[in-house]
């Protein structure tokens, strides 16, 4: 809760001092130009002030609790017949730690989850923060989740715990050990370099699930793409990676999957309209649905929060995917 409060307050003095600043700047130029005093100008562009914390009780009360569900059609000429009309849904950036004071909030993002019926739930990774302890108090409300075909996940640059104050390798590998384990234990099962192939009718599905592949040397890179793939030969592919900036990379043009499902970026947990996000400055693909060269990434932007406790015209997603069979 501490560094919570931190976050909101540095925010808050950030935003202040803009609209200080922006403030003077539309005072001259008013005083200027209409021939009044400045510091008229400059006491009634004061009000500015309450917006900062208007907007931000806005995303930290309202939008972060609410649940969007996006649905997606996947069409593709190569898709098994048998699978023409197969659902899932992706989930993804959950940080339980931003769930700690929110389970109820929680709950109700696994209901709408669960009431969509989709065959087969994914979760492509960034389940905590810091570490294993933010799980217990989500793990109960994270194991409801169900579908037929099971839930599906990978690991994300968090989870492999970093970032834990003062901690030393050897007690990130015991925390990430502790993460992989709970996860288990809430019924996901969690692919480490692995796949897993879905039956209909003769014809294969399979969910090949890499751990976190980064451009970046700030966060751990530890997949491998290939033994992740091997034995699923023929099948229609559907690659879970963390991070986006793995398909620009290795998969685009060069391997064999018709979609790719990531997350990473939380399209900065604001967006402009839903047009424009910061983390467009940073990635390519930062949030949505892309194509090149008949491949799909979808980039879902989490369902959590990590820097600052609130979102902005970016609500926290679950993305119910549709495949078709393109004719």
């Amino acid at each position: 809760m501490y560094t919570e409060g931190v976050s909101v307050l540095a925010i808050l003095l950030v935003a202040t001092l803009v609209l200080l600043v922006l403030n003077a700047v539309v005072a001259g130029l008013l005083a200027l130009l209409c021939r009044l005093t400045f510091w008229r100008c400059f006491r009634w562009g004061l009000l500015s002030l309450i917006l900062p914390p208007v907007l931000l009780l806005y995303g930290v009360l309202v939008e972060r609790n609410c649940y969007r569900v996006r649905t997606v059609e996947i069409a593709s000429e190569t898709l098994p017949a048998a699978f023409d009309g197969y659902t899932l849904v992706q989930l993804s950036d959950i940080h339980a730690r931003s769930f700690r004071y929110r389970v109820r909030s929680l709950e109700r993002a696994v209901d709408k989850v669960n009431a969509l019926g989709a065959d087969l739930i994914v979760f492509t990774g960034d389940l905590v923060t810091i570490g294993p302890v933010e799980l217990l108090k989500t793990a109960p409300a994270l194991s409801r989740l169900h579908a037929p075909d099971g839930v599906l996940s990978v690991l994300g640059n968090h989870d492999y715990c970093p970032y834990m104050p003062g901690a030393r390798r050897r007690a990130n590998l015991d925390s990430l050990a502790l993460v992989e384990d709970r996860e288990r234990a809430m019924g996901w099962d969690l692919l480490l370099n692995e796949n897993r192939l879905i039956a209909r009718s003769g014809d294969t599905l399979a969910v090949v699930g890499v751990e976190n592949i980064s451009a970046s040397p700030a966060f751990p890179s530890t997949g491998d793409l290939a033994k992740a793939m091997a034995g699923t030969e023929g099948a229609w592919r559907i690659l879970l990676s963390h991070d986006p900036t793995h398909w620009e990379r290795d998969v685009v043009g060069k391997e064999d999957i018709p979609l790719t499902l990531s997350g990473h970026t939380h399209a900065a947990q604001v967006s402009l309209f839903g047009l424009w996000t910061p983390s467009s400055l940073i990635y390519l693909h930062n949030h949505g649905l892309y194509k090149e060269q008949g491949q799909y990434l979808y980039v879902n932007i989490g369902l959590g929060e990590t820097i600052f406790p609130a979102r902005f015209c970016a609500v926290p997603e679950i993305t119910h995917i549709v495949l078709r069979r393109k004719s």
